[in-house]
């Protein structure tokens, strides 16, 4: 294995300023990997959030205690909190009802978006090591929107982790059910991804997220082992391809973590029952 090409972004959302603030005082953090971007919003009252013309789908995580209107085309849909949304392609429009924390995941085809990333200049080479963004085919019944409440979706996973995995043609999220204690220390999951990226959101608690990468021939390019402590919510860390990771919740009080990754990752997706929407998104051919 060959190590990995760039360093792990830390984006501790809760202590640093916004990328993009609007007229309404509404404010963006947004945080990129290779092939996609999440968008971190404390949004105002009634504010609106549009695309004109997405190229793809998107997806937009309403915590608990928002609500949003959520257009797209002839469609209208009230999100309530606590719930996905997967946004088609084309002209969509957010309006948020009431302050509240959102949060949208984007491709790397929203050229706006991850181009206002905090950290776009980690990714001036284009990510060659990163397998490339290619849409999967289109879901059963075509491009719409697809509202989840997360309640109705109650987690399969035995395991304290308690995993929760949705799809997107493009993008796949992992919505881990809160856990309410910190996770065991002698029940790590140390493990990596050859060529793809993996971002950690946490939404709420605190998190020490571990990396180890891997070394080369060249001493002096060998980065020392990393136990990021992030005291609070919320933080982004992008975790490079190839670097050994594994991320516990610490302290006392509930702790909320969500797994972004693109394209949807087809050992998961080949998995019968494992992706809560699966059944919508075909695999690719050959997959």
């Amino acid at each position: 294995m060959s190590g990995a090409a760039r360093a792990a972004t830390h984006a501790r959302l809760f202590e640093s300023e916004p990328q993009l603030t609007d007229a309404d005082g509404t404010k963006h953090w947004i945080t990129r990997a290779a092939n996609f971007a999440v968008v971190v919003t404390e949004a105002a009252k009634g504010a609106v959030l549009a695309r004109a013309d997405q190229a793809d789908e998107y997806m937009l995580l309403l915590p608990a205690g928002s609500e949003a209107t959520v257009e797209a085309g002839p469609e209208r849909i009230t999100a309530s909190g606590d719930s996905l949304t997967i946004v088609p392609p084309g002209q969509s429009r957010i309006t948020v009802a009431k302050s509240a924390r959102i949060v949208r995941v984007f491709s790397n085809t929203a050229a706006d978006i991850v181009a206002a990333a905090g950290n776009a200049g980690t990714y001036a080479d284009g990510a060659p090591e990163v397998a490339a963004l290619v849409p999967w085919p289109a879901p059963v019944g075509g491009f719409k929107l697809r509202h989840y409440r997360l309640a109705d979706h109650p987690s399969k996973d035995p395991s304290p982790l308690k995993m929760r995995v949705f799809q997107s043609s493009n993008l796949m999220i992992n919505v881990f059910e809160r856990w309410p204690s910190p996770r065991d220390e002698r029940k790590l999951s140390p493990h990596s991804h050859d060529d793809f990226e993996q971002v950690s959101l946490g939404l709420e608690g605190a998190f020490t997220h571990h990396l180890r990468y891997p070394w080369t021939p060249e001493k002096a390019a060998w980065r020392e082992d990393e136990h990021a402590h992030y005291a609070a919510s919320p933080s982004v860390l992008v975790i490079p391809a190839r670097v050994v990771h594994t991320s516990q919740n610490v302290g006392a009080g509930i702790a909320w973590l969500i797994d972004v990754f693109g394209p949807p990752r087809v050992d998961f997706a080949a998995k019968p029952g494992f992706v809560v929407n699966g059944a919508d998104y075909p695999l690719p051919a050959g997959a």
